[in-house]
């Protein structure tokens, strides 16, 4: 009974991650519109998903090289790095310009500025699992927004499904993703988030070369090779011998993605006047959390799985039904 209880809360804090990326992300889609930070020219462009998945090979590739060559700091630094950046673009929008310094003839929120840089200091310095956590939060929000704003239906449905694809082949084929995630592990960095099972359990004080007994190894482990791929889970222990599990931040970033994009593009009005949230997107919601549910099931057997399949298949599935039940028709739903 204790251990059912213990497997079903840490099922529930992966579900509440989720959800808040989900919420974080629809929240902030209108203020990231509103302060110009779409990222492309035409949204409507199914082009610029393949350029960002270009991207994605490239930034894998070179995570793999620096982790070849023993230098494994220089990942972790750009991490960081890139976590400041995605919390800066976040707290912009949602901290008052109360305090305002001019420099150059640019403004700068300089609350925002402050409480980005606590965010990768707190990565750099403590980057126990809530903090990890946490700042996966703000930053998986983040990068939904701002790719919600910037990927129309279309390319939105083609992002996550070549990513799906993707996923399933560096996990099952080439299964780079699994060297990735060991690699990353180590680092404690915010490319997964991590699931204790148990209230006593510390990432701080796992190390490389001796997992607490009942945790999961480095090749054991639920994690992602990056910020935006998929997930992976070694051939190891079940729920009942292990103390935490990971999941790849981008398991819950991709999803959210269409669940973004459905708000913003899918000409459907919203279901509370104010909120960007739309029928879409409340069933590209249910479809991801639909497919989490049935990826921690697997996750938690300890079988290699990867996510994005399940995630990405959900969230798509899910806004199709939602944009058909809202009266779109399916050329419109899909973007053409």
């Amino acid at each position: 009974m204790e251990q059912r209880t213990r497997v079903f809360g840490a099922a529930g804090l992966t579900v509440a991650i989720f959800l808040l990326v989900q919420l974080g992300a629809l929240a902030l889609v209108e203020p990231f519109q509103s302060a110009g930070f779409q990222t492309v020219e035409d949204p409507s462009d199914p082009t610029n998903s393949l350029v960002y998945i270009g991207i994605i090979l490239v930034f894998t590739a070179g995570m793999l090289a620096v982790m070849k060559l023993g230098v494994e700091w220089i990942l972790r630094v750009v991490i960081i790095a890139t976590s400041g950046l995605l919390s800066l673009y976040v707290f912009s929008v949602v901290i008052p310009a109360s305090l305002v310094v001019t420099l150059g003839g640019a403004q700068f929120n300089v609350l925002a500025w402050v409480a980005a840089a606590l965010v990768a200091l707190a990565l750099a310095v403590y980057p126990e699992w809530y903090v990890i956590d946490a700042a996966g939060v703000v930053m998986g929000a983040g990068a939904a927004g701002l790719f919600g704003i910037s990927f129309g239906l279309l390319p939105a449905i083609v992002l996550l499904s070549v990513l799906a694809v993707y996923d399933a082949i560096s996990v099952y084929g080439t299964e780079h993703m699994l060297t990735l995630a060991s690699g990353v592990m180590d680092l404690k960095i915010p490319v997964v988030l991590v699931i204790p099972l148990t209230l006593s359990y510390s990432y701080l004080e796992e190390t490389a070369q001796a997992t607490p007994e009942g945790a999961v190894s480095a090749d054991e482990r639920l994690g992602d090779g990056g910020a935006n791929d998929g997930t992976a889970t070694g051939h190891g222990p079940g729920a009942s011998e292990r103390d935490v599990f990971f999941i790849g931040l981008g398991d819950a970033v991709m999803p959210t993605v269409m669940v973004a994009s459905a708000a913003f593009f899918a000409p459907v009005e919203p279901l509370v006047s104010g909120i960007a949230l739309n029928l879409p997107a409340l069933t590209s919601m249910v479809g991801t959390m639909g497919g989490l549910v049935v990826l921690l099931w697997l996750v938690l057997k300890g079988r290699a799985h990867a996510g994005l399949p399940l995630l990405n298949g959900g969230a798509i599935g899910g806004y199709l039904v939602g944009a058909l039940a809202s009266g779109l028709s399916l050329t419109t739903a899909l973007g053409l």
